[in-house]
């Protein structure tokens, strides 16, 4: 059965951000600043990367893991917010702050009925094979791919070369043929070394992943008690053109005894715009500097969260998704802050190889599985620094014996 997947360019240019868990408290004004982007009243940040009719962000990760707080945002909202912080800090800790030279852009992969693993197989491995460095986020709703500016001819080639085509009313849009006889993920994030001839094959891509690995001695790990829930801000069925935009109720009168939205020669500003009850949570959860927690906001769509289960208090029912206690994810950390950020890879040889061996007797042939067998439900989300694959409890557990075998040297 085949399945077709949106994929497009969003607009604006991205910022990578690394913030040590030790500055996270100097931060958290910053932080707070681009998740409530109140530019109304607030000329100073009037910036680019937010909607021009609800002030709201068109891509904005916020992610607070045990290895780092990371946060890609508009190149702009990085310059103005996070920039002048990181001037008034010490000289050596100013260096532990990093922001990537070079802007990104964002493609944003929409695929209804396939698992977060399969959907963006067709995509993804061609762009590692081409030694093209890529982030990859799965969140609630779509997965988001992020890549250098400055490839983007390069991803606009590979993606043609390997039989994507432009939709007829995007020239930033791309449709995709996926079928269910489709293999593991292949989807790329910090590996390769830069200038390193690319790989011919995945299984060439694999084999170079994991010998990079154990060269910077990157171990995976998994978190003591740490159970993620993955899940979404509350649609709303009166909204105005968004997903949990509420109309304004209050009003005022003027000096004819007229009454008018507040806000009417503007439109409805950000605050009538979103779930309240929602941002007071995450609020209150970045405020705790939760140990973990992960924000992604996308246009259209509502927010999506993958955070500790015990932050589900805090949320009320502002929440959707499978939150009851049989529905936990485990997060396997890759510390990858030895590695260049150019680097790509990773996440197709990674998410590849433990796809291939959670299926014993599965033959995985350039991206194809035979067999018929399911797929693993593995998602991953790219931060700065690091990388997490996220997965079941029963199978992370077979996943942590599958990398340590290919990533612990013997007697370690």
């Amino acid at each position: 059965m085949a399945l077709t997947a949106q994929i497009s360019f969003l607009d604006g240019t991205l910022s990578l951000i690394h913030i040590p868990l030790s500055l996270y408290p100097t931060f958290l004004q910053p932080i707070l600043k681009v998740l409530l982007p109140q530019s109304r009243g607030a000329p100073e940040l009037n910036l680019d990367g937010l909607t021009l009719e609800k002030s709201r962000h068109g891509f904005l990760n916020i992610s607070v893991t045990p290895l780092e707080c990371s946060v890609v945002c508009h190149s702009s909202w990085a310059k103005a917010v996070f920039e002048p912080v990181i001037r008034q800090l010490p000289r050596d800790a100013a260096k532990s702050v990093s922001m990537s030279k070079d802007a990104y852009i964002v493609l944003s992969v929409i695929s209804a009925g396939m698992d977060a693993g399969s959907r963006v197989a067709d995509l993804t491995s061609p762009l590692a094979l081409a030694n093209i460095p890529i982030f990859f986020i799965t969140t609630y709703y779509s997965d988001f791919i992020l890549v250098p500016a400055k490839d983007r001819q390069a991803v606009e080639k590979t993606l043609l070369s390997r039989g994507f085509v432009f939709s007829d009313d995007d020239s930033s849009s791309f449709t995709s043929p996926y079928h269910h006889s489709r293999g593991p993920s292949q989807s790329s994030s910090l590996n390769e070394l830069p200038n390193t001839p690319p790989p011919s094959s995945i299984p060439e891509l694999q084999e170079r992943t994991f010998e990079n690995l154990k060269k910077r001695n990157v171990v995976p790990y998994i978190e003591p008690n740490l159970l993620l829930v993955q899940c979404s801000g509350r649609e709303n069925k009166d909204t105005i053109g968004g997903y949990s935009e509420r109309p304004s109720t209050f009003h005022h009168q003027n000096g004819h005894g007229n009454h008018h939205n507040r806000h009417s020669s503007h439109g409805p500003c950000w605050a009538d715009t979103v779930d309240t009850k929602l941002y007071t949570g995450l609020v209150s959860a970045l405020v705790s500097q939760p140990r973990f927690l992960s924000i992604t906001l996308a246009q259209e769509d509502p927010p999506s969260l993958l955070l500790d289960r015990n932050l589900l208090g805090i949320f009320g029912d502002s929440l959707v998704g499978p939150t009851t206690e049989g529905f936990s994810l485990v997060p396997i950390f890759l510390d990858l802050s030895s590695l260049p950020i150019e680097a790509t890879g990773i996440v197709s040889g990674v998410a590849g190889t433990l796809v291939k061996e959670l299926h014993p007797g599965t033959v995985v042939d350039n991206g194809r599985r035979n067999g018929g067998q399911e797929e693993v439900e593995l998602s991953y989300l790219s931060t700065a620094r690091a990388g997490a694959v996220i997965l079941g409890e029963e199978v992370s557990v077979r996943a942590m014996g599958v990398l340590k075998g290919v990533l612990v040297r013997e007697g370690k």
